[in-house]
């Protein structure tokens, strides 16, 4: 693929009684991503989520960068992997946790989900069960969690979460396989 960079911006849509507050501006480049997330934490409580992303030309992940900022402490997490499955903190310290996620999934974005459904495509129909380092805003902990993705047709799948609250939803991914619209969480605005 030729070098590409765009501005992408989603809409969070998850609860009806605060629709329309938040939003989420990427800039996203070959081999990295630049984001601010505006959001409301579950007792409504605002913060600022900014991540940066950086990965190889197989959408393997190799660094994130994450900084929350809220009325109080800033919190900072740094994240690097060889995109084998071995993690290191900020200050080179092994995550052996972590050992064996190659994906990062952090809420609140609908981004990161894209980084399975590029890596490895899918046929119509298939699925593929993977364990990922989840990073959690705005509390910046992150740990393993086992996801799932189907692919049901041809820009669209299904994502569950296989870690015991059964949560799922479709996803709908653009000609890049970048998320578009996950049902029920987030919406594409731009």
């Amino acid at each position: 693929m030729a070098e590409w960079s765009r501005a992408i911006t989603w809409a969070p849509i998850w609860d009806k009684n605060r629709e329309g507050v938040g939003l989420e501006h990427l800039l996203l480049r070959d081999g990295s991503a630049d984001s601010v997330v505006l959001a409301l934490d579950e007792n409504g409580r605002p913060f600022r989520l900014a991540y940066q992303l950086a990965w190889d030309q197989s959408w393997r992940l190799r660094e994130a960068r994450l900084v929350v900022t809220t009325e109080g402490p800033v919190r900072s997490l740094r994240l690097e992997t060889d995109g084998k499955g071995h993690w290191r903190d900020g200050e080179a310290h092994a995550l052996p946790e972590l050992d064996g996620c190659l994906d990062l999934d952090i809420w609140p974005t609908p981004f990161t989900n894209s980084f399975p459904i590029r890596r490895h495509p899918l046929a119509v129909g298939a699925r593929r069960e993977l364990v990922v380092a989840w990073v959690a805003a705005p509390e910046l902990t992150v740990r393993p969690v086992r996801q799932r993705y189907t692919r049901l047709a041809e820009r669209r799948y299904r994502f569950e979460n296989l870690d015991g609250d059964g949560f799922h939803a479709e996803l709908a991914v653009d000609e890049d396989d970048v998320v578009l619209d996950y049902e029920g969480l987030f919406r594409r605005v731009c």
